[in-house]
């Protein structure tokens, strides 16, 4: 898969299924791969804020 924006629905599923193999098998830091696995994190991660944004608490419902 090439690295790409997320901009539908069938991005983020794709970006989904690539990301999953590396939750089994971690690659060492500095790698290729492991800089793959560090984009698409924060591409999946960027894309989740922008569609399901988690609005900051009442100040009552903070305490």
């Amino acid at each position: 898969m090439k690295i790409k924006p997320i901009r539908t629905e069938a991005d983020y599923d794709a970006a989904l299924r690539a990301i999953e193999k590396y939750f089994d098998h971690p690659r060492r830091r500095g790698t290729l791969e492991a800089d793959r696995f560090d984009v698409l994190a924060t591409l999946i991660e960027a894309h989740e804020r922008k569609r399901w944004p988690i609005d900051p608490p009442s100040p009552v419902d903070a305490i």
